[in-house]
């Protein structure tokens, strides 16, 4: 089988028809024995499909994508995960464990069933740092206060990020490619951004990030509960499942199931690094 996501420094991009990327995955035993990035060439989003069907390929996760495209898609036999965030090879171990819920269609590979948009159109995290992309990706705002000589302009970091018991939980260095951003944008979180805002090119600092840093407090205005009857498909989800509700724009935002009643079903919409100490050793590669 194989699995493209649309690709942009290691996460997934959120613009289907704009990317300028794929990064296709070769999977066999339900394990990844291989992967490539390929480009778009440019092809606008109603040739994508197109594009991926000459690949040979069977499922696509992206971020958002538009009605014709998903058309497309469905017209091409391509199966769709929408709403997907942060790192492309997350995201596709999250999806062959049957954890990832696209936003209009689950993307439990395992059982292949349609019409789980779990889309209540009415709520909202609406909170920093609730969806940000990769580990250390997504600060949630522009940050215009932030001084120094690499601000407003792309850098290129290699990062290794562990918790204070030493467990790694993020790491370019894995990943074989720096991440790419514009420092001070809002790309990053505070104390990322921070860090890197005046390290020379080849630099290597270590930082240790308080939860206000980095994706802040838990917010118990992103623990809600809703009625299963108003989720088609939410019956089936699990206590710990990890899914996509959609906000009152139509918007993605990822959640977790906290708990499950008969009747009800209760998400939390925190960051799930939301409350933690983060440490981070930080490269920096390139200024542009």
């Amino acid at each position: 089988m194989k699995i493209a996501v649309t690709y942009d420094n290691g996460n997934v991009f959120q613009h289907f028809g704009k990317t300028e990327n794929f990064k296709v995955y070769e999977v066999e035993d339900n394990k990844v024995v291989s992967s490539e990035v390929i480009s778009s060439n440019g092809t606008g989003h109603g040739a994508l499909a197109g594009l991926l069907a000459n690949q040979g390929i069977e499922v696509l996760i992206c971020g958002g994508i538009g009605g014709g495209a998903q058309t497309a898609l469905a017209d091409a036999g391509i199966k769709l995960c929408s709403g997907a965030q942060g790192d492309t090879d997350k995201a596709v171990e999250a999806y062959l464990n049957g954890e990832l819920v696209s936003a209009g269609t689950t993307c439990d590979h395992h059982h292949h069933e349609e019409g789980h948009s779990c889309g209540d159109g009415g709520h909202s995290c609406g909170e920093e740092g609730h969806s940000c992309g990769s580990s250390c990706g997504g600060g949630c705002g522009s940050q215009s206060t932030l001084k120094g000589r690499n601000v407003g302009k792309t850098c290129r970091t290699h990062y290794r990020g562990t918790f204070n018991d030493g467990t790694q939980f993020d790491s370019s260095y894995d990943r074989g490619e720096p991440l790419e951003f514009v420092c001070g944008a809002g790309q990053m979180i505070k104390g990322f951004d921070a860090a890197v805002a005046d390290m020379e090119v080849g630099q290597i600092v270590d930082v240790h990030l308080k939860p206000e840093e980095a994706y802040g407090l838990p917010d118990p205005n992103a623990v809600f509960t809703l009625e299963i009857a108003q989720l088609p498909g939410s019956e089936d989800l699990t206590v710990g499942q990890k899914v996509y509700l959609s906000n009152q724009y139509g918007q993605p935002f990822p959640v977790k199931v906290l708990a499950k009643e008969e009747k009800t079903i209760t998400f939390d919409a925190n960051h799930e690094m939301a409350g933690k100490e983060l440490n981070f050793r930080i490269e920096l590669v390139e200024v542009k």
